[in-house]
């Protein structure tokens, strides 16, 4: 479809998302998506798990993403459609229930995401600014309202003010990466904890302590698998989705190995590890006049930045699974006038205040990874097993190895070797016992349609 060609209707004569996304603004969109939250928040947490070498575990996460965006590349180019892995996951195993679970755990990652953004947006990084004088679990609240408010005006309004945030918080990590360098040039910080690892010894212990960092720094990596629930709003997917997705991942993962390189070199690793805006640390300790209340509020753009695209994207996903019939009708309900999913955006807002309300940072943090990562399994899996399954136009194929490289990879960050809290496993347990009960309630929806 052209940029100028005429929408067609939804499901039930719903009208059809609106293909107002280009080349430029998904670029954007993309780094806009995978920036923000997890390198300006977790990277204290990381620092906790695996000490001075926090650049490690980056850099694996970098390796992983890459692996698993390849096949997402591959999937969205067969098939451009909203419902993203759901989608993928129907076509290529054909079982309704495995389905929903995948469907709905890629839901819930982007709102334990968004929550994350919303504790982040609560924490230090305000604190800067009001004394902490304010309740950080009735900011995060208010926050996620406000933003679900900006969702429900339009998706151009949205990726516009996603383009202004992206800017902003990349002016930020550009201000860590200078403070970087000025400090090496001055021949500041401690290059020695670099190479530090938190872990006694070696062996067993060090390889569990990088894997559980690495897990939760992933967290910092999502983001790219979100971009394909915009397919059918975006302008030429099969041409515009390969190269969005693979500059995003790259420019991404280059920025946070060298921001976490710095601020291992300027920051100890228990300062770093007790700070829930570790990266404000950072510019207190660089040697730099940069005003930190600046830094700050840079900071709080970053997070609103994930957090506006992660509830975005969930909303889109019950519009698409709605598309599916996975999900009952009501979720493809169209606003009339703005056609953004007013179901959709009013459901995962109450699903986030939830989850911001019951679970900190690094918990919720982890929690994506852990969702994120099982869902990618799945998708690895299934992009060699969709090879079976030709389409009729042209689309980018990934060479064989990654999505099996990137299968193995997923599986040993989401199994017990990344030494996760218990409470990460008992919070996804409990999403999924939640998208199990709305399974059966929909079988049984469309069950007594059926009999009408």
């Amino acid at each position: 479809m052209s940029a100028t060609a005429p929408p067609t209707d939804g499901p039930a004569g719903e009208p059809s998302l609106k293909r107002a996304i280009g080349p430029k603004l998904l670029i954007l969109f993309v780094i806009g998506d995978i920036l923000g939250t997890g390198i300006y928040a977790t990277t204290g947490s990381v620092a906790g798990k695996v000490g001075g070498a926090l650049w490690l575990p980056f850099a694996i996460g970098f390796v992983v993403a890459i692996l698993t965006a390849a096949s997402y590349v591959e999937l969205v180019g067969k098939y451009p459609k909203a419902a993203g892995a759901a989608l993928y996951t129907q076509k290529a195993f054909k079982i309704p229930f495995l389905t929903f679970i995948v469907a709905f755990m890629v839901m819930c990652s982007g709102l334990s995401s968004a929550s994350a953004a919303a504790r982040a947006f609560s924490g230090d990084y305000l604190g800067e600014l009001t004394n902490d004088a304010l309740p950080p679990t009735l900011v995060a609240i208010l926050f996620i309202v406000v933003l679900a408010s900006l969702n429900l005006r339009g998706v151009s309004e949205s990726v516009k003010t996603n383009v202004v945030l992206t800017l902003v918080e990349v002016t930020g990590l550009l201000v860590i990466l200078a403070i970087g360098a000025w400090a090496v040039l001055s021949g500041d910080g401690e290059p020695g904890r670099l190479v530090e690892f938190e872990a006694s010894g070696t062996g067993y212990a060090l390889l569990t302590s990088v894997l559980g960092a690495t897990a939760l720094g992933f967290f910092a990596f999502v983001g790219f698998e979100d971009s394909v629930n915009m397919a059918e709003e975006t302008i030429d997917p099969q041409r515009t989705f390969p190269r969005a997705i693979f500059i995003g991942v790259t420019v991404t993962g280059t920025i946070y190995v060298l921001v976490a390189l710095v601020s291992s070199l300027l920051v100890d690793t228990e300062t770093l590890a007790g700070s829930s805006g570790p990266l404000l640390e950072v510019v207190k300790a660089g040697g730099v006049e940069f005003p930190a209340k600046l830094f700050a509020l840079i900071a709080l753009f970053a997070v609103t930045n994930s957090a506006l695209i992660n509830i975005m994207m969930a909303s889109r996903l019950c519009y698409g699974m709605a598309n599916e019939r996975i999900l009952p009708r009501a979720m493809g309900k169209v606003l009339s006038g703005r056609r953004t999913p007013v179901v959709g955006i009013v459901f995962v807002t109450l699903l986030a205040i939830g989850l911001v309300s019951t679970g900190e940072i690094e918990g919720l943090g982890d929690t994506t990874s852990f969702l994120l990562l099982c869902v990618f399994a799945v998708v690895n899996v299934a992009v060699l097993v969709l090879r079976r399954d030709p389409v009729d136009h042209a689309h980018f194929r990934t060479p064989t190895a990654l999505p099996v490289l990137g299968t193995v990879t997923a599986v040993i960050l989401a199994s017990p070797l990344a030494e996760r809290p218990a409470d990460v496993y008992i919070r996804a347990a409990v999403l999924v016992a939640i998208g199990i009960a709305l399974w059966a309630v929909n079988k049984l929806v469309l069950r007594a349609s059926s009999q009408d």
